[in-house]
């Protein structure tokens, strides 16, 4: 499907009350180009939007309903916001004109057995699968008009393959030890975080998780492969951080003989020169998340290892945005042929 450029999209968002549905709100009813028509949560049905985050200022934001209370015929572009299994429910009832931007993991995996093996849950849509597409937006801007099912990545993800996807079509990386430690703010695991972990002292430690098991590698070592065009598979440990939002992945790599850390830097800084949301540090400086809290950067820093033919890159976003909410958005400025920056910055 090719997109016209209108003069205002009409929108709901499906999962409206929750972390990522709430910055999705603050950000499109900021967008000079968007009307925001339906904000949809199971519960508090014709509540206010503006009880969940008092940071939500737009006055006239529709009062929260259900998805079933959508007339489908006044909306152009639906974001989900939803647990995993629910987008494809939405996915199989809603018309050819309305696109589905996702942001959860459902149409993330191109094999639907990889999906019931990670998600445990057996994909309702496998027809549909093959015409959505996986998009970061630096990645799949030239395609991502032609597609009716936009799949968000995961925040992880996108932290740790903006820098690793330009190295790997280079084929200056060894893609055999890729090693990569993260870590993030609590704000990643949703709002139901003490269900889910019964860590000790949970929000003033340090917590790894997943270890081995993480979710994310499979689309990590998927997207990987894709552009390696061999198997990849990642060593990837992730941990929760006392601290509400944020991402900052630490990866290890190999290089070939003649490559070194420099060189890892200059050909970084030079692909990703048209990307305006990625920003590369001065060559071996130390970067945190400060920099990238509320915003869709993501900050690249390429540093020297003390061993030789290794390169330690760090990587930062806000997993809220870059890595959900704000890459949403940028999918949608570009499948739109709207200014890719809009209502970003």
């Amino acid at each position: 499907m090719i997109n016209e450029m209108k003069d205002s999209l009409n929108i709901a968002i499906a999962g409206a009350t929750g972390y990522v549905g709430l910055e999705l709100i603050k950000i499109l009813s900021n967008h000079p180009k968007v009307k925001i028509l339906y904000l949809c949560a199971k519960k508090s049905s014709g509540g206010k939007i503006y009880n969940y985050d008092k940071k939500i200022i737009k006055k006239n934001l529709p009062k929260i309903t259900k998805i079933t209370s959508i007339n489908w015929n006044n909306i152009d572009i639906i974001f989900t916001a939803l647990p995993n299994g629910e987008a494809q429910k939405i996915a199989k009832v809603i018309p050819n004109h309305v696109k589905l931007i996702d942001l959860s993991a459902d149409f993330r995996l191109n094999d639907f057995k990889l999906y019931k093996k990670w998600y445990g849950i057996n994909h309702k849509c496998k027809n549909l699968i093959n015409k959505s597409i996986y998009a970061i937006t630096e990645f799949s801007r030239e395609y991502l008009n032609k597609y009716n099912i936009i799949s968000c990545p995961g925040c992880y993800p996108t932290s740790i393959q903006i820098p690793l996807i330009p190295l790997i079509k280079k084929k200056i990386i060894n893609i055999n030890n890729i090693t990569i430690d993260a870590k993030s703010g609590y704000s990643g695991a949703g709002k139901k975080i003490k269900n889910k972990f019964k860590f000790k002292n949970l929000f003033n430690s340090v917590s790894a998780y997943g270890v081995g098991t993480h979710r994310h590698m499979a689309e990590i070592d998927q997207e990987l492969s894709k552009i390696s065009h061999k198997k990849i598979n990642v060593s990837f440990t992730p941990h929760l951080i006392p601290m509400f939002r944020g991402i900052l992945s630490t990866i290890y790599l190999d290089t070939h003989r003649n490559i070194n850390a420099l060189k890892i830097y200059k050909y970084l800084k030079k692909y990703h020169k048209r990307n305006f949301f990625v920003k590369i540090a001065k060559f071996n400086t130390p970067i945190g998340t400060g920099d990238v809290i509320n915003t869709n950067y993501c900050n690249i820093s390429v540093c020297k290892s003390r061993i030789k033919n290794k390169v330690i890159i760090i990587s930062t976003i806000d997993n809220l945005i870059k890595g959900a909410s704000g890459q949403a958005v940028q999918n949608m400025n570009v499948a739109f042929k709207l200014k890719e920056t809009m209502g970003l910055i």
